[in-house]
């Protein structure tokens, strides 16, 4: 496998892009914005820079990795060649849906189809191609280039040969792939997403203030990062979209999402990304400047 297409240009898809080309692989970045596509450009090359003053990388690794991303806004051309598609788009069911048709449609026959998705079944979008056999989750966590997990999801129909292949091309990156079943949520956002849910409801029901809930769980339990902030950096929307993919999936009510979490992505408050959600986020002299937003 050398040729991988990874189709969306957010957060996950260029992070994900970025891997692939750092390890060598020649990667097709695919957005229809062509907006998008020079973000997430600017966003990788920034990456690098860091990687480079770290003295994680150097400047030669640097340049190939740039070198071996290519940008497209067409699909169809973007995928003709590929060995493995990574679908990297907002988690909905639909559009997912939609993209996998058209991968189908357009990537070689051989090829692999995986889903970045972090709840959504993956058996349920294999049904819409012609390739069920071929079809698989590969769950990278954010930021892509520094964490080490990829969960693997199979689908009903997912082929031995294809997780192997998988588990293969993520060791390869460096990463560490984890097996596990289709089911709503699979393990990371299964257990991750009710204890941010449960979090925005000791918030919602007056517990305690943004920075107390964060501080406990992060003095108390460990946690690199408290669940409120974590929620803020994932997008609100997001979280939103993965708890109600729990709760349809599971119909249990302890998956059903926080009256606050729903008005506040309504309002468009979605976190880091929009400047505010449980924190403001503005930027500085020198650094971004964080404060909650709600409090005691």
């Amino acid at each position: 496998m050398k040729n991988i297409s990874v189709i969306g240009a957010g957060t996950m898809g260029n992070g994900i892009a970025h891997t692939f080309a750092q390890f060598g692989y020649n990667v097709s970045l695919i957005d229809v914005s062509e907006d998008a596509l020079k973000n997430a450009l600017a966003n990788i090359e920034k990456n690098l820079d860091r990687m480079v003053k770290r003295e994680k990388i150097d400047e030669k690794t640097k340049l190939s990795t740039l070198n071996n991303i290519t940008s497209y806004s067409s699909l169809a051309e973007g995928v003709k060649n590929a060995d493995l598609v990574v679908e990297a788009a907002t988690e909905n069911v639909d559009l997912k849906l939609r993209i996998f048709k058209d991968m189908d449609t357009h990537a070689p026959s051989n090829a692999i189809l995986a889903s970045n998705t972090s709840s959504i079944s993956i058996t349920k979008i294999a049904a819409v191609t012609s390739r069920a056999d071929k079809v698989i989750g590969m769950h990278f966590m954010n930021p892509v280039p520094v964490m080490k997990l990829i969960e693997i999801i199979r689908g009903y129909n997912t082929s031995d040969e294809v997780t192997k292949i998988v588990f293969d091309l993520s060791r390869n990156l460096n990463k560490a792939p984890v097996e596990v079943n289709d089911y709503p949520g699979f393990v990371a956002n299964r257990i991750l997403m009710p204890m941010i849910n449960e979090a925005i409801y000791t918030l919602f029901e007056g517990v305690a203030g943004v920075e107390e809930i964060d501080t406990v769980m992060k003095l108390g339990m460990a946690h690199p990062m408290g669940p409120l902030h974590l929620a803020d950096f994932i997008g609100l929307d997001v979280c939103l979209s993965i708890l109600n993919v729990l709760y349809d999936g599971m119909g249990n009510p302890k998956y059903a999402p926080c009256p606050l979490l729903v008005n506040m992505v309504e309002a468009g408050k979605k976190g880091m990304k929009t400047g505010e959600g449980f924190y403001t986020y503005t930027k500085g002299s020198r650094e971004l400047v964080i404060a909650p937003t709600f409090k005691k």
